[in-house]
């Protein structure tokens, strides 16, 4: 059995690779149409051709890109006449969602002792937590959809569903964060929020479109409903991409998901990027009209993320006593490695490649322990192996940055 470790962990890692790749690229196709999709609709003006008005075009732009020139124009409602090449977007949204749920369950759900569970924020057992997990996952979508069909309409709809949906995800990352890994926590709270993206799409977006095509076909009137309902899912989902973005990328720093209070961080950041875009969306619209850039909503969210990271600042260091400049020596080093870390980086089982078993290997990689144990940490994963802050010290006093240690 042990003989067959190395070749299941190397076997996991190419599809860690690959999953993320495709989800990497499918989803800049998602986010890239989306975005220009938002700004097209919020830079549009009102054709002066006659022939455009009276075919029903309520907007039309002229671009150059490319070497080319292109002039997109939307209908007020729809066309008379449909052609037979109708290009549907919905590939990018499922793509993308497929290949993100594929990468969590072989990162995440797959390895829930390790990934999901952390004993010292909640323990118990990795088939309650994958349960939970994907209680989430569907619980975001039921409740959020329920708000946009109830409160979603009028005036006020969108402002409504906006502080509801907001209250959720704080609820959420709480309830994470006291339940799950820091790091999982993140990723979970992201992973629910573009769950409910790739949702607008299948339940609402296309299947609206669908009607309004098989009504024209059918030589019916169009509701304009479905347009609605689908025009209001896609802003919501443009607001959505920044912080499910961060969410993604969080598992990168430790300093974040790792926090005493990582919930808020979390929340403080994903606002801030909802208010980021809130500006460039603004801007569409200010751009056409001649009128001056809403910098408010930018420097609101550069001003929180900016004040997040003055929070989160480590306190400056002070001089230790001359007892404790001593720098440890490889020995003692190694001392703390076997106990911390070989249970993972070992002959047998090298996870991503890296030994630490041998004073050689430890020194070969004292720049990555630095990094992973000292300063991110986020080694060993979850604190599995309960290192304490006094044998992270030993570690940074051993490595000196800018030099290898001796």
């Amino acid at each position: 059995m042990l003989e067959l470790s190395p070749l299941l962990t190397y076997a996991l890692d190419w599809a860690n690779l690959l999953l993320r790749w495709v989800h990497v690229i499918v989803a800049i196709a998602w986010v890239g149409s989306s975005f220009y999709f938002v700004w097209l609709d919020n830079t549009l003006t009102p054709p002066t051709d006659p022939e455009l008005k009276r075919k029903g075009v309520g907007g039309e732009l002229w671009a150059v890109h490319g070497g080319g020139f292109y002039n997109p124009q939307k209908y007020l409602g729809a066309p008379k006449s449909l052609p037979e090449n109708l290009h549907w977007f919905f590939w990018e949204s499922y793509s993308t969602w497929l290949s993100g749920f594929a990468l969590f369950t072989v990162l995440y759900l797959f390895n829930a002792g390790t990934f999901l569970i952390d004993q010292s924020v909640h323990a118990w057992s990795p088939g309650v937590a994958v349960a939970s997990t994907l209680g989430f996952l569907a619980g975001f979508w039921l409740l959020y959809d329920l708000i946009c069909r109830t409160l979603g309409q009028g005036k006020r709809g969108d402002q409504l569903v906006g502080a509801c949906v907001f209250i959720i995800v704080v609820g959420a990352a709480w309830a994470a964060c006291q339940l799950f890994a820091g790091r999982a926590a993140f990723l979970l709270v992201g992973a629910m929020i573009a769950t409910a993206m790739s949702a607008n799409v299948f339940f609402w977006i296309i299947p609206g479109q669908r009607k309004v095509v098989a009504a024209m076909k059918a030589g019916q009137p169009v509701d304009p409903i479905h347009g609605k309902r689908g025009k209001q899912r896609s802003v919501h989902n443009t607001y959505f991409v920044l912080p499910v973005l961060f969410a993604m990328l969080s598992n990168h720093y430790g300093w974040a998901y790792g926090h005493a209070h990582n919930w808020l961080v979390l929340v403080l950041i994903m606002l801030a990027g909802a208010l980021i875009r809130q500006f460039f969306v603004a801007r569409h619209k200010t751009e056409v009209a001649g009128q001056p850039a809403p910098w408010g909503w930018a420097v609101a969210g550069g001003g929180l993320l900016l004040g997040v990271a003055i929070w989160l600042a480590p306190a400056p260091s002070q001089a230790p006593a001359a007892t404790t400049q001593v720098k440890p020596d490889l020995a003692q080093v190694q001392a703390v490695i076997t106990q911390r870390c070989v249970l993972c980086h070992n002959a047998q089982l090298a996870n991503k490649g890296v030994r630490l078993d041998t004073p050689e290997q430890i020194q070969a990689h004292a720049q990555q322990i630095y990094q992973q144990v000292v300063v991110l940490k986020a080694m060993p994963m979850n604190n599995a192996t309960g290192i304490t802050d006094a044998e992270r010290d030993v570690l940074r006093r051993w490595f000196d940055p800018g030099q290898l240690p001796r």
